[in-house]
Order: C-alpha cells, then structure tokens, then sequence
C-alpha cells in the first residue's frame, strides 16, 4: 500500500441520533439528511446510518433520502438478517458495515461473532460484495475474528473500539493502555493479511488521537460524540474540531 494510502485518515460521520432526536417528537424535525448534507460540508468522508431491525432512529425512508441525496458515500450498518440483505441490495449502497444487533441494547456492545459463523456470514455478504458494496464487519481487535474475516472474504474490518474509550473516560489507565496496545497489535495484524481497517465506537475529542495515530487505520467512524458536541458547538465545529486532531495525529 503506497505512502500516500496509508496517511490519508477518512472520517465517517453517524447521524444516526439525529434521527434519535427526531423520533423522540415525531414529526419530521432534525432531519437526518440535512445533518449528512451539512457534515459534507464540514469536511465528513462519509456518512454512517444503522437502519436497525426496530427502526428506533434511522427509518427506510431516511436510507432512500440518503441513497437519493449524498455526494460523498453511504456506509449502510446493518444486521444480517434477510431483511436488511434485501434492502441493501435494493439500494445498493457504496458500503455495508455487518455488526451484531440486539433489540434490548442501548448502542452496539461488542463485535460480530464471526470464528463460529464463518459459513453463514460468508454466505450472507458473497450477494452484497457481487452487487458491488464494499463489505466491512464490525468485529472486536481478537486475532481468531481478523483471521476468519479475512477468509470469508470480508475486504474491511472495522475493529470496535469501546472498551478502550471507556476505560479512558472512567479513569482505568492501565486497562486504557492495555486496549490501546491490543487494538496496535490487531490493526497491524489486519492490515498484513491484506484487510482495510477501520474503527469505531465511542471516541472523542480526548481518546481518538492515539487510535488515529496508526498508520494502517484508514478510517474512523464517529457519531454519538459528534452528535452530542454539536448541542454545544454546532455540527459543523464538532467535525472540524475532530478532523483537526485526526490530521494532527497523522501528521
């Protein structure tokens, strides 16, 4: 992979609160399109929408009017179910992100399960990856998820980074220190079988430089902070504050 590959960081930005918020009126107000329109502005890469199986923010109309609207491209996250197959191969988006799904759960817990499903999650994304979406999997930095990713024929990875996030925020440093040191050694280890790889999941302003920093991360996926930080600052300063500490980090 050439120089200029390996430093080029992509920010994806989830706008899936938006949505959050909205729901919680009805109605039709904050849009969620009208967040992805303004986070290209700011400087996004992408945009991130979970279409979850019980729609509790984004909805198949806003994933029409994101198909319908961007310029930059849609990661469509989604569980494996025949469902979600049908409608990703209906839209057919730039990406898909396979991650776990459960219905009682607040926000993702943890990566996809994939050493002891390799048959049927190969199965469920060889139809996305012929229709042309770039497949990712949502998978924790564990060396037996990489590898079995790797053979099923995912070409991106996207390593969950939440357990490292919390532990900065709730002040267990040497925990921190230990995810951060796996989360090095997994991305490495990714990036020599041949896998793209990206992260996600609860970073911030404060924990995302060191994850930034490596160099075979092509990609950071980041919403809920994002999200959050604009109440404060406006969308548009939450992404440039965090584009800026991305390019820092790389540079």
């Amino acid at each position: 992979m050439s120089e200029i590959m390996q430093n080029k960081l992509r920010l994806g930005v989830n706008i899936d609160h938006v949505a959050t918020v909205r729901n919680a009126r009805g109605g039709m107000y904050p849009d969620p399109l009208r967040a992805a329109l303004l986070a290209e502005e700011a400087g996004a890469d992408g945009i991130t929408a979970h279409l979850r199986e019980d729609r509790r923010h984004i909805t198949d109309r806003d994933i029409e009017a994101l198909i319908d609207g961007l310029s930059v491209p849609l990661n469509f996250e989604m569980a494996a179910t025949d469902e979600m197959q049908k409608i990703a191969l209906r839209h057919v988006p730039h990406a898909v992100c396979i991650v776990p799904e459960k219905r009682e759960e607040r926000t993702t817990e943890g990566g996809l399960e994939v050493a002891r499903e390799e048959n049927k999650i190969g199965d469920f994304i060889a139809p996305l990856r012929e229709a042309g979406c770039r497949v990712s999997i949502f998978i924790a930095a564990d060396q037996r998820q990489i590898e079995s990713a790797a053979r099923i024929g995912a070409p991106v990875i996207e390593l969950h980074t939440g357990a490292y996030c919390d532990a900065h925020a709730e002040g267990r440093f040497d925990e921190r220190d230990a995810e951060l040191e796996r989360l090095r050694d997994m991305t490495k280890f990714a990036s020599d079988l041949g896998l793209e790889v990206h992260a996600g999941h609860g970073l911030t302003f404060d924990c995302v430089k060191p994850i930034a920093a490596f160099p075979q991360v092509l990609e950071l996926n980041i919403g809920h902070f994002l999200i959050g930080e604009s109440i404060f600052i406006g969308l548009d300063g939450a992404i440039k504050q965090m584009r800026t500490i991305m390019d820092d980090a790389r540079a």
